[in-house]
């Protein structure tokens, strides 16, 4: 498509769900989420030839991960992205915050571990590889609350609000890269929040919900910053096409109004997940402590008995 001025396409019609929606075909997000079902698909299939299970919730989720990437980046929205602020936010906060929950709780690296064959004495094979980067410093590092948090908000401010975003927005490929920073900055800070797959930073769930509502906040500042400017704040999206029929000050307060919402719902969920989890580690622990108690119960009775024997014949 012939694209001008910050890549924004000059022929769009008036934007609508359904012409949204409509197949667009990005070749390196339909490559991306193609291979991402393909591999998944594969190893829950190895799993279970040799008789081992693996939870349909997980598959469902990452199934649903990968088709809210695609949604967002496999359809026209990709093209109403480049020219409406609304409709580029709706991407981000897909690819940021909704897919990689989603993705996360598909447990791709739990099943990579489990479905790649081990290698031979000392040889390194795929999986002593993936072993290896989860227990990296690199990983530690970018895990670590003290790089998630901050990279989490700069991708909003440091981003939107300097030249670096009318940069990236003058191509297509720009665009695309942005979007693939906003789904790996998402990984990331989820990664040890959800705490589904093993990683290097495993906080309590104290410390998770902290981490959680530690970032959440400055998206709701973000959207309200939006909503309230008199004037366009992002060069890229100041003169929209007039074959769309929207005003850039409304467009963008629209945008803003998206990013606020987003900062509440994926909290939620999240929140959900969490205490779901929080609960079943509970009775895991719960369990444990119970047949423990049923293989040793005698043995502590007795003991017990033998002490009250013990205290009486001293008084005798």
């Amino acid at each position: 498509m012939d694209h001008s001025g910050h890549g924004m396409n000059m022929d769009l019609p008036p934007f609508t769900l359904t012409r949204g929606l409509e197949f667009g075909g990005d070749p390196f997000f339909l490559v991306g989420c193609l291979l991402g079902l393909g591999l998944y698909g594969w190893a829950v299939v190895r799993l279970r030839r040799r008789g081992d299970t693996w939870p349909v919730g997980r598959t469902v989720a990452w199934v649903l991960g990968v088709v809210t990437v695609a949604l967002a980046m496999c359809t026209q929205l990709n093209d109403y992205g480049m020219a409406m602020f609304s409709v580029h936010m709706v991407q981000h906060m897909i690819v940021s915050m909704l897919s990689p929950i989603l993705l996360l709780l598909g447990a791709p690296m739990t099943l990579a571990l489990r479905a790649l064959p081990t290698a031979g004495r000392g040889r390194k094979g795929p999986r002593e590889l993936l072993v290896a980067l989860l227990h990296s410093r690199y990983m530690r590092v970018i895990t670590h609350p003290a790089f998630t948090i901050p990279m989490f908000i700069a991708s909003l401010y440091a981003l939107y609000f300097t030249p670096l975003f009318d940069f990236l927005m003058e191509s297509r490929a720009g665009h695309i890269g942005m979007m693939v920073h906003f789904l790996a900055v998402g990984l990331v800070f989820f990664w040890p929040i959800m705490g589904v797959d093993p990683g290097p930073h495993r906080p309590g769930y104290v410390m998770r919900i902290l981490e959680l509502f530690a970032g959440m906040p400055f998206h709701a500042f973000f959207g309200i910053a939006l909503m309230m400017a008199s004037e366009p704040m992002v060069g890229t999206f100041v003169n929209p096409p007039a074959s769309l029929g929207i005003e850039a000050l409304a467009d963008q307060q629209a945008a803003g109004g998206i990013a606020w919402a987003f900062s509440e719902i994926p909290s939620v969920v999240v929140l959900i997940a969490l205490v779901y989890q929080w609960r079943k580690s509970e009775e895991r622990v719960s369990r444990r402590a119970d047949r423990a108690a049923d293989r040793n119960g005698d043995q502590e009775l007795a003991e017990y008995n033998a002490y009250l024997a013990s205290l009486h014949a001293r008084g005798r």
